[in-house]
C-alpha cells in the first residue's frame, strides 16, 4: 500500500510539475512610441506613469514648446491606452502653458478606491494638485497646494521646489505620499538653480484635500551632495524606502528609511549595487519583489545617459541579483507600472540623434523575459 501511495504522490507531483510548465507565461518584449517631438513641441521630457484600476495606461510628460531648453514654456501632456500600451489616444493637456513659468514633474497616484491624484509644478515656484475620478478622462480644476512647501521655510529657505517626478504612493494605511525636493541657491547663482538642494516627502491623510510637510530627509553635505529626484516604495514591514539621486562622486543611488514615510528617516547610505549617472530613476513593487530601473551607464562614457536596465530585488532592496538590458542606447528619465497580470510597463525618454529634442517610448515586458538568458 505505502509503495502505491508515494507512486501515486510521485505522479500528482510531475503533473503539477508539468501543469506549471505549460501554462507558463512566453517571454515578453515589445515597444511602442508613446510622444514624439512635432508641432509646436521641439522634446518631450520627464515622464510619468500608472496604471489604474480599471487597467488604463495613463502616461505623462512635459511637452518643450519651441526649444528643448529646462526653461522653455511647457504644456503638461497625458495618454491613454486602454489596451496595455498598444495603441495609445491623443494627447490631453492637464496644464496648458503660462509663458515665462515652465509646468513639469508630473507625480501621480492611484488609489484603493481608483482615484488618480496628480502633483505638478509651475516655474519651480508653485505646486499644485487635481485629480480624475473617471479614470483619466476628466480632471478637476488644479488646486495651489504650495502652503505644504511653504511649512518647510522656517527649516529651510527654499527659492525652487518640485515634487517627484514619477509616481508616487498610497500606503497601506491610506496616506498619499509623495517626494519632493527643494533648493536654496546662493544669490550669485540662477534664480532657478537647482542646487543646493534637500530632500523631504509631502503627503495627505485625507485623499487630496489637504497636504502637509515631513520631516526633511537629508540636506546638502559633502558626504551627500545635492539630494533631488527622489521615488518611495513602501516595503512588506511597512516602512517606507526612499531611492535618492545625488551627485557624490561615488555614483550610486542613495537609500533612507521611515516608519511611516514622513518622520525619522535613516541618514542615507550608497546602494553599491545601483550606479548613479546623475538622473531619475523608477522603483515599484513587483509580486513579492521590487523593481529598479535607471541608466546604468557606469560601463559607458562619463555621463553618458545609456544603457536603460531593469533590476529585481527579492530581499527589499538589500541585493539586486537579477538584471536586463531594456534599452542600450541613449535613455534618461523613466517611470513603470507593473499590470496584476505581472507585464511591466516602462516609459522613458530616448533620443537617436544629439541634443535633447527627445522622444518617449514604452518598453513592455515580464518575469519570463528578465529571466531567459540570452
Amino acid at each position: 500500500m505505502q509503495k502505491y501511495f508515494l507512486i501515486a504522490i510521485a505522479f500528482i507531483t510531475f503533473s503539477c510539475k508539468t501543469t506549471r510548465t505549460i501554462s507558463s507565461k512566453a517571454p515578453l518584449f515589445d515597444s511602442s512610441l508613446v510622444f514624439e517631438p512635432g508641432g509646436p513641441y521641439a522634446s518631450m521630457r520627464i515622464p510619468a506613469l500608472v496604471i489604474t484600476k480599471k487597467g488604463t495606461l495613463l502616461a505623462f510628460c512635459e511637452g518643450r514648446i519651441g526649444t528643448a531648453s529646462d526653461w522653455a514654456d511647457m504644456d503638461m501632456i497625458m495618454k491613454r491606452s486602454t489596451d496595455g500600451g498598444k495603441t495609445w489616444q491623443p494627447n490631453v493637456i492637464i496644464a496648458p502653458k503660462v509663458s515665462g513659468q515652465p509646468t513639469s514633474n508630473a507625480t501621480p497616484i492611484v488609489d484603493k478606491d481608483g482615484t488618480i491624484h496628480l502633483l505638478y509644478q509651475r516655474d519651480y515656484a508653485k505646486a499644485y494638485y487635481t485629480f480624475s475620478k473617471d479614470d483619466g478622462q476628466t480632471w478637476s480644476e488644479a488646486t495651489d497646494i504650495t502652503y505644504a512647501f511653504d511649512a518647510f521655510k522656517p527649516e529651510y529657505n527654499w527659492s525652487v521646489l518640485a515634487p517627484g517626478p514619477g509616481h508616487a504612493i498610497q500606503m497601506t494605511n491610506g496616506r498619499l505620499l509623495a517626494a519632493v525636493w527643494m533648493a536654496n541657491p546662493t544669490k550669485t547663482t540662477p534664480r532657478r538653480a537647482h542646487a543646493p538642494s534637500c530632500i523631504a516627502t509631502i503627503y495627505s491623510d485625507d485623499l487630496g484635500k489637504t497636504w502637509k510637510r515631513g520631516a526633511i530627509v537629508s540636506d546638502n553635505s559633502p558626504e551627500f551632495k545635492n539630494p533631488s529626484e527622489t521615488m518611495p516604495m513602501q516595503l512588506k514591514d511597512g516602512r517606507v524606502m526612499l531611492n535618492i539621486r545625488n551627485v557624490t562622486e561615488i555614483h550610486r543611488r542613495g537609500v533612507s528609511y521611515s516608519p511611516d514615510g514622513i518622520s525619522g528617516w535613516t541618514k542615507p547610505v550608497f546602494d553599491e549595487e545601483l550606479f548613479e549617472p546623475i538622473c531619475m530613476a523608477t522603483i515599484i513593487r513587483f509580486g513579492q519583489d521590487l523593481l529598479f530601473i535607471n541608466p546604468d551607464s557606469k560601463d559607458t562614457a562619463k555621463g553618458n545617459r545609456r544603457n536603460l536596465t531593469v533590476k529585481v530585488s527579492s530581499d527589499e532592496g538589500q541585493t539586486w541579483p537579477l538584471q536586463k538590458v531594456l534599452n542600450p542606447g541613449a535613455s534618461g528619465y523613466s517611470d513603470v507600472a507593473v499590470g496584476p497580470d505581472g507585464t511591466v510597463y516602462c516609459l522613458y525618454e530616448t533620443n537617436a540623434g544629439t541634443g535633447f529634442n527627445y522622444s518617449m517610448v514604452l518598453k513592455r515586458f515580464n518575469r519570463e523575459w528578465i529571466s531567459k538568458k540570452d
